[in-house]
Formats: C-alpha cells, sequence, structure tokens
C-alpha cells in the first residue's frame, strides 16, 4: 500500500494505456468477426475452413506477433499500433466462432417468422439474429476481453507503456509493493472489462428480463 500511495498516479497513466491497448482491438475484433461469423453461418461449407484459419491465428505466440507487426506495418517497433493490430488479429481469432456459433443458436422457425414479416438479408440479421445472439457474443467477449488484458502485459517487453510495466519492473527489482499492484490493477481491470461487458449485454437484451420477472 505505502508503494502504490506514492505511485498512484503513474499506475493511473498505465491503467488508461492498458484499458486503450485492450478495449480498442476488443472493439475491432468485434466489428470485424462479424461479417466472418455470419458467412460461417450463412454457407455452411465455410464454416470449418473459417473456424480452423482464424482459429490458428490464436496459436501465434504473442510476443512474436508483436515483434513482426512492424516490418508488416511499416511502423516502429515501440509504436502501439503494433500492439491493437496484434491484439485485434486475436481478438478476431477467438470470436469468429462465437459469432457464428451466436447466429446458428437462432431457431429456425424464428427466422421463418422474420422472413414472412418481410426481414430479408441484412435487414433480418441486425433486426432479429445479432440481437437474439447477443448473449452468446457476450460470453464470447467476455473470454476475449480478459484474454486481451492478459495478453498486452507482455508488450512490456518491447518497451510499450501499460500495466505490464510494473510486473517486469516489480520482478526485476525485486519491488514487491509494485508487482503486487500490477497484478491486483489487472485482475481489477479485467473485472471491470467484465462488468461492462454484462451490464450492456443487460441493456441489448431486455427481454430476458423480463422473462426472469415472470419466472
Amino acid at each position: 500500500m505505502t508503494w502504490l500511495a506514492d505511485n498512484w498516479r503513474t499506475v493511473l497513466d498505465l491503467a488508461v494505456a492498458h484499458v486503450w491497448l485492450a478495449g480498442v482491438p476488443l472493439l475491432l475484433g468485434l466489428v470485424a468477426s462479424l461479417p466472418l461469423g455470419w458467412a460461417a453461418k450463412r454457407w455452411p461449407r465455410s464454416y470449418p475452413p473459417i473456424l480452423t484459419s482464424t482459429g490458428l491465428l490464436y496459436t501465434i505466440p504473442s510476443l512474436a506477433l508483436f515483434v513482426i507487426m512492424p516490418g508488416l506495418l511499416g511502423t516502429k517497433i515501440l509504436d502501439p499500433v503494433n500492439v491493437v493490430v496484434a491484439m485485434t488479429i486475436y481478438t478476431v481469432a477467438l470470436l469468429v466462432r462465437t459469432v457464428a456459433d451466436g447466429l446458428r443458436a437462432v431457431p429456425d422457425h424464428i427466422e421463418q417468422a422474420a422472413t414472412a414479416m418481410g426481414y430479408r438479408g441484412i435487414r433480418r440479421l441486425f433486426g432479429v439474429e445479432l440481437p437474439l445472439a447477443v448473449p452468446v457474443i457476450a460470453a464470447g467477449l467476455r473470454v476475449a476481453a480478459v484474454s486481451n488484458v492478459s495478453i498486452i502485459s507482455v508488450a512490456s517487453l518491447l518497451g510499450v507503456p501499460q500495466l505490464g510495466d510494473l510486473l517486469v519492473d516489480g520482478y526485476q527489482r525485486v519491488i514487491w509493493g509494485e508487482l503486487l499492484t500490477g497484478i491486483a490493477a489487472c485482475v481489477l481491470l479485467a473485472l471491470l472489462f467484465d462488468a461492462v461487458i454484462v451490464a450492456l449485454t443487460r441493456v441489448l437484451t431486455p427481454w430476458r428480463a423480463a422473462q426472469g420477472g415472470r419466472a
């Protein structure tokens, strides 16, 4: 607590950077996963190759991906853009299956009823299928959020500032207050992301609360 009291401003600055590096890829990854997941659901034959190819992206070691990004993007090694792009790739790897499975879980009779009411194509996707798939997609988003918060810490080895700096510096200099603060801050940040996603899910699916109230 003494170390935190003396360095709270540094911790706050690093936490803000961590939120940005973990949050932006989460949003970008979700946007990129929607068309891929929809394609996997729309054309059943594309389901295995799409999920296999995107799933393989997650097997790439994070440090290796961070290192090769400057060469692919033409950026500097310390540019946070490298981390954002790399984390977006990991987010897509986690969310494509979730989006596809969420859309596939929508009952056929609901899709048929929506079609009969004039909902077709993109209108049916955004007006009927995606809203019903929100709980499944949100579950995958929660996993991706926690994963992002954890993996981002590795970027400290490349000099990109965020909460991982506390872990690396605290370990190297044997400053237990700094190390424990870094661990606690990462855990709290992951819980914060999770709470925000849960709250948004409830806002986007008000009918679930109504159903629970009647039960």
